[in-house]
């Protein structure tokens, strides 16, 4: 019996084929040409102006706070549920997260916790799109217009989502993506921003280059610190064929989730991820939430699960639970939603008795609970 994962890319001859290319012919005056078209094709995905591919989501965050001047003691708003490295860029300039509760049925940041947790040191708010749950931007959007406030939107997990017919990631003033292996596509490792502000596309693509500023002819004169977070040429071969195909993509995860749901049926008092009128989910990763009437030790399932082959994945803990941040018990939807979440396998060749065997065994153990 295989070993069922719970993810993995799809690649294709068109994958190999760009990443050849690149490897063979893609060095000195060709050695940005996949680099300069994989943004271009993803900004037109997304329907942005600007974009700028990086090494990792973690480095695009990193570079859209420096790009609106976040600075040592400023505050950035955010969702107790997220991965972290959503929040460590923000500490990494000596800001401070902020971390307000979730919605119940979203799972996405509550907009009505974020009034409440305006300050005066408030420069951000950092909406995530988790697991291709949809936020409630327009109201995100309302607020940080009142406040004056910039939105960064962490659409690492929402790639292929969309909100009122808006791509995920377009809306706020800057739109992060990852492309890690595991995500709707990939680059190996990467990341994207996006944004239609050229003030903000022009400052973070100095940050991304050493401190180097295009308008500068001068070489190796560096005007500011810099970072590099720049994608290489060939990651962006793969990334190239992988937007190509990115509705294909979309779809397949929408039909895997469509498939379980199917499945689940019949299973009492348990959630799955939410598609209100409003939005399109590319459900990235199908998440189970239990209900009440389940009284089961989350590792304990895990390791049934581990023990027949079915790879899992937990749902995030609380950041604020972590030893490196304070406690915040009073988001208390985060803190009690993590303890009976999980993930169910999906990749794009996933058969239809992957799905049953993985949904099977869940039934079963639920059963005996």
């Amino acid at each position: 019996m295989n070993k069922i994962p719970i993810s993995k890319p799809s690649i294709t001859a068109k994958e190999i084929d760009y990443v050849n290319d690149a490897v063979t012919n893609g060095w000195g005056p060709n050695c940005y040409d996949y680099l300069i078209k994989f943004q271009k094709e993803f900004a037109s995905y997304i329907n942005s102006d600007f974009s700028i591919a990086t090494s990792s989501c973690t480095g695009a965050i990193h570079l859209a706070f420096l790009a609106i001047g976040l600075k040592k003691d400023d505050e950035v708003i955010c969702p107790d549920i997220t991965w972290i490295a959503s929040v460590s860029p923000i500490t990494y300039i000596g800001a401070k997260p902020i971390f307000v509760d979730i919605e119940r049925e979203s799972w996405c940041i509550d907009p009505k916790k974020i009034e409440e947790a305006i300050t005066p040191r408030t420069k951000a708010i950092m909406p995530v799109h988790l697991y291709g749950n949809v936020c409630k931007m327009d109201e995100i959007m309302e607020i940080a217009r009142k406040h004056n406030l910039y939105v960064i939107e962490d659409a690492a997990e929402g790639l292929g989502s969309e909100y009122k017919g808006k791509k995920c990631g377009s809306i706020g003033d800057i739109g992060v993506f990852s492309f890690h292996g595991t995500k709707v596509m990939t680059t190996g490792e990467g990341g994207m921003l996006v944004t239609n502000n050229k003030q903000i596309h022009d400052e973070a693509s100095v940050f991304n280059d050493h401190g180097r500023s295009q308008k500068n002819p001068k070489m190796f004169w560096m005007e500011s610190i810099g970072y590099k977070y720049k994608m290489s040429n060939i990651q962006a071969a793969l990334g190239l064929a992988q937007v190509e195909r990115m509705d294909d993509l979309v779809n397949r995860k929408r039909e895997i989730f469509s498939n379980y749901k199917h499945l689940l049926s019949s299973v009492k008092d348990i959630e799955l991820n939410n598609e209100p009128a409003e939005t399109k989910n590319s459900f990235w990763m199908p998440t189970i939430v239990l209900g009440t009437s389940y009284n089961i030790d989350r590792e304990d399932l895990f390791s049934y699960l581990k023990d027949n082959l079915v790879d899992y994945r937990p749902f995030f803990y609380p950041l604020s639970s972590l030893p490196m941040f304070q406690d915040k018990i009073e988001n208390s939807v985060s803190y009690s939603i993590f303890k009976k979440a999980f993930h169910l396998p999906t990749f794009h060749d996933m058969t239809l008795d992957d799905q049953i065997r993985v949904v099977d065994l869940l039934k079963e153990y639920l059963g005996k609970k």
